[in-house]
């Protein structure tokens, strides 16, 4: 294998290279990781007909970078957009200066995206972010063409509940979680369309007491106070936040439901109310594939649906009604919608097939840094790009990771723990660790006693139907009760082992209350903010060194 090859993302080079303060995991030893995300890493033909190139390749790296070199776009406009929604959000220097970058033409983008979270969301927001940034220093590196890392707020969804609230850890690993108070439209508006209220302040209060005191924390209130004033809409206050953490790193932030920037994606509305149901129908084919060799759809849309949302007092789906379209309780000739999408473009918004198109169409586009599971639809939209002209990007998987202490990483290694053995909310791996710190004598002797026991009553039973048949229950039910006082006094030994061993007790359930607490992964369950709070602001500087660009495997960093 070159060295060339190592450097994007060939899993055992990486593996061997990574710090020692790091321990990797193969994702496929995680139950929630689906097949099409592991074949993706570890054996990519199988899926290769679903996808631009493999990210482990640089001929495939050189020729996405042709490709969109070729498909014009406008920069300059572009960069003029981003420029504005920075001076209105008071961007740092550096993000400035990579959002110009975007206005040469040689210029290419990595990008990715996520919901505005309530105070930034997950621990995965900021791996997103993070992987992309480090990926745009080396494909600009290895290719010598400037790229700048761009994360896309998904300003236009509805989902109200995905990005209301935000859980942190108290001192002890317990979680908490600070829910924001509905905004007025909050589940129908867009949520660039929900403005901040005094509840935020009520949240900010909360979260200040839910936060641990550490040196940090002053700071981070500060700058979350400052993110999220009352009058301003949840995506700006999202991207100030991500801007603050970020943006001196040089992450370019936009914001998707800019009303300026939706002339760029002019032709892509178009074209899709001139054709309509066309896009659903090429990835619902490409979903059928999917699943016959044995993956999953996830973009699965009605026969007729429209990929575009019509952005009237809410955001209505399109659906086609012969020459007819319905949004809301409108109904219009479709021609009129067709002319509409062609004068006033930011009447609309993409749906999740059509979204990828409009951002590529948007920005130079080379890769999108996606999760496990965004695989799955993208995997549907090869022919969709094809059928507008749109050079398809390559997909890298984002960093997968749980960031630990040493006093984790120490634990699980000495005991020879997978990380996954701390996920069940019970004790039954505690137990099974005990069990194998008893003296060996007592397990022997135990099982001795149970082997002996089984022996001797097979033996009586064998003998005492000749003597009386009726008594062949009795001797079962003695042989039960015998075999359960010695199960109820193995179990007493392990629990006077647990008394004894109080420290390796609270190290188990210490470490399973960081990496798995409630027995979710702690990537998707605690706000990134909670881990800058305790490692502050040389949190993102040790990510963008030790973090390894390396599909297929999670990662255990210690921080």
């Amino acid at each position: 294998m070159s060295d060339r090859l190592r450097q994007y993302g060939a899993v055992p080079a990486d593996v061997s290279t990574a710090p020692a303060s790091s321990l990797a995991v193969d994702i496929r030893t995680f139950p929630w990781i689906r097949r099409l995300a592991s074949d993706y890493a570890f054996d990519f033909q199988k899926v290769a007909p679903f996808f631009a190139g493999e990210p482990a390749t640089p001929a495939a790296w050189a020729d996405t970078i042709k490709r969109s070199q070729e498909f014009a776009r406008q920069p300059a406009e572009t960069a003029r957009v981003i420029a504005a929604q920075q001076a209105q959000r008071h961007a740092p220097a550096a993000a400035r200066e990579s959002a110009a970058r975007l206005a040469d033409p040689a210029t290419r983008v990595i990008i990715t995206g996520q919901q505005a979270g309530l105070f930034g969301g997950p621990l995965f927001t900021l791996l997103k972010a993070i992987t992309t940034m480090k990926l745009a220093v080396q494909v600009s590196r290895e290719h010598r063409v400037p790229v700048v890392p761009v994360f896309w707020i998904d300003a236009e969804d509805h989902d109200w509940p995905e990005v209301s609230d935000c859980t942190v850890l108290d001192s002890e690993f317990a979680p908490t979680t600070v829910r924001l108070a509905d905004l007025p439209g909050a589940g129908a508006l867009p949520i660039a369309r929900l403005n901040l209220t005094d509840a935020i302040q009520t949240a900010l209060d909360q979260f200040t007491a839910a936060l641990p005191d550490t040196e940090f924390k002053s700071d981070i209130l500060a700058a979350l106070r400052a993110a999220y004033t009352p009058g301003r809409s949840m995506a700006t206050a999202f991207g100030v936040w991500l801007e603050h953490v970020l943006g001196p790193h040089g992450l370019v932030v936009y914001d998707s439901s800019d009303p300026a920037a939706k002339t760029l994606a002019r032709d892509v509305f178009v074209k899709e109310l001139s054709e309509p149901g066309r896009t659903a129908a090429i990835a619902a084919k490409a979903g059928e594939a999917l699943v016959a060799k044995g993956y999953h759809a996830q973009a699965m849309l009605a026969q007729g649906t429209v990929s575009v949302f019509h952005l009237n007092a809410a955001r209505a789906a399109i659906h086609v009604d012969g020459a007819q379209a319905v949004y809301g309780e409108q109904r219009v000739d479709l021609r009129s919608l067709v002319e509409e999408a062609r004068t006033s473009p930011e009447h609309f918004s993409p749906n999740v097939l059509l979204r990828p198109l409009v951002q590529d169409t948007v920005f130079p586009t080379i890769c999108y840094v996606a999760g496990p599971n965004e695989l799955a639809y993208l995997g549907q939209l090869k022919e969709v790009y094809a059928h507008f002209g749109i050079p398809m990007p390559l997909m890298y998987q984002r960093a997968t990771a749980t960031l630990a202490d040493s006093a984790t990483l120490r634990f699980l290694s000495r005991y020879d723990l997978p990380i996954t053995a701390l996920r069940a909310q019970d004790e039954s791996v505690l137990n099974q660790l005990l069990e194998s710190q008893l003296p060996p004598t007592v397990e022997q002797s135990l099982a001795s006693v149970a082997s002996l026991i089984s022996d001797g009553m097979a033996a009586v039973g064998a003998a005492v139907p000749q003597i009386d048949a009726t008594l062949e229950g009795a001797v079962k039910s003695t042989h039960g009760k015998l075999q359960h006082e010695v199960h109820a006094l193995h179990s007493k030994v392990i629990q006077a082992a647990k008394r004894k061993d109080d420290t390796l007790r609270r190290q188990f359930q210490r470490a399973q209350a960081l990496t798995f607490p409630q027995g979710h992964p702690q990537e998707r369950e605690v706000g990134f903010v909670w881990f800058l709070n305790r490692y502050g602001p040389v949190l993102v500087d040790r990510l963008m060194d030790e973090l390894p660009l390396a599909m297929g495997h999670h990662w255990v960093v210690v921080i």
